[in-house]
């Protein structure tokens, strides 16, 4: 009985150092983040943003489809923060519900992506070889068209829509993720801790998903990170082109497409949702470069 006891008391230690270490990983991870000055100006923008977002039933009470002609083409007051439109609806109401759609669309399309991309690319990275070749040269040929450019031919093959859209948005951003995922899955692999879990007898699956994509978490919350601006920018401009999210829903391209008309006689129309959107990818970029920082600060230089 002795040396089982010897032996949980062992392992209990090496789980309290284990712990240790990861705290203390993560303190200096944020240390480093909370560091970065421009990383926390990014990370003010998307926080403000975002609660502007969810609270925006609280903080635009007018509602965002509410048409009053005797009211259209008003600039800012203390009425309607930002005017009205030619419908004569509030557009700080319409921008606030619209960026709700922008940043739904925006995360689906990035957790799809996430989702296959990681299936793909960490089948590629383990197995290597001919899968290996294969999932790479479809990946590649995937990349060569450029995304927006993808994105709209697929939008137009599916047709306008805020789930269309998504999907649009996440084939185009798929390859990219796939081939991270592949690299950092073929660094992981050679680890200690992942042969050691081949020679206990553990399937192939159960290694890639207990063991190696754990430990690609890092590059996969900078990618989410900075992908979501970049998505948030893709669905704008596809809504701009008429191949996105389309009215009466409000979503910030749409309701810039609804300006363009009145671009020289009523600039908010234009002006703020082109505020919110280069607000939005801005803070979403900055925060995204501070998490690269601190997770791997070798990236920094």
């Amino acid at each position: 009985m002795q040396p089982i006891t010897l032996k949980k008391k062992k392992e209990y230690i090496e789980s309290l150092e284990t712990s240790s270490r990861r705290h203390s990983q993560w303190r200096d991870i944020l240390g480093r983040l909370w560091r970065n000055k421009l990383g926390m100006v990014g990370f003010f923008i998307v926080a403000v943003i975002l609660l502007l977002i969810i609270l925006a039933d609280l903080v635009a009470p007018i509602p965002y489809d509410k048409q009053n002609f005797a009211e259209r083409f008003l600039y800012p007051n203390s009425v309607h923060l930002l005017g009205t439109d030619n419908f004569g609806r509030d557009m700080w109401s319409r921008l606030l519900f619209g960026g709700r759609i922008s940043l739904f669309v925006a995360i689906i399309s990035v957790c799809i992506s996430l989702f296959v991309g990681a299936i793909l690319g960490s089948t590629a990275g383990y197995f290597g070889g001919k899968l290996d070749t294969i999932i790479t040269r479809i990946l590649d040929i995937v990349m060569a068209i450029p995304g927006l450019l993808l994105a709209i031919a697929i939008s137009a093959m599916l047709g306008s829509g805020p789930v269309n859209t998504a999907l649009a948005i996440s084939i185009s951003g798929m390859p990219g993720a796939a081939r991270l995922i592949r690299s950092t899955v073929m660094a992981i692999k050679g680890n200690e801790f992942v042969e050691a879990a081949r020679a206990t007898g553990s399937r192939h699956g159960r290694v890639i998903f207990k063991h190696v994509l754990p430990n690609a978490i890092a590059p996969l919350i900078v990618y989410s990170t900075m992908s979501i601006g970049g998505s948030i920018l893709a669905i704008s401009g596809l809504s701009f082109i008429g191949l996105g999210v389309q009215p009466p829903i409000p979503e910030w391209g749409s309701i810039l497409m609804a300006g363009r008309p009145f671009v020289r006689d009523f600039w908010p129309m234009i002006v703020f949702p082109g505020i919110f959107i280069g607000l939005t990818l801005l803070g979403f970029n900055l925060f995204g470069d501070a998490l690269r920082d601190a997770l791997d600060p070798k990236l920094k230089n």
